[in-house]
């Protein structure tokens, strides 16, 4: 297995969350969408992992917005992602 493989492998058992709403939205993110992301956003996308459910819960049912913009834009980016992927 190749390292990005096995970080794919990671990432995608951090997005196995307990809240099945974060599943659906983080699991083909990771699936999808990850590769396409900069170095830097794939550390923001670590970093966003390492949050509570609660957090990202308000966070992508835009009751709540991030301070941190780097998380907020990625946080975005999940969610337009996710409605693309609806149509």
């Amino acid at each position: 297995m190749t390292n990005n493989a096995q970080e794919k492998a990671k990432l995608y058992w951090a997005c196995r969350r307990g809240m099945l709403e974060l599943d659906l939205l983080l699991l083909p993110f990771v699936e999808n969408a990850y590769d396409n992301l900069s170095d830097s956003e794939r550390s923001v996308f670590v970093q966003l992992l390492a949050l509570e459910d609660p957090t990202l819960y308000q966070w992508f049912i835009a009751r709540l917005e991030p301070e941190d913009l780097a998380i907020r834009a990625l946080v975005e980016k999940i969610i337009a992602y996710a409605r693309r992927s609806a149509l």
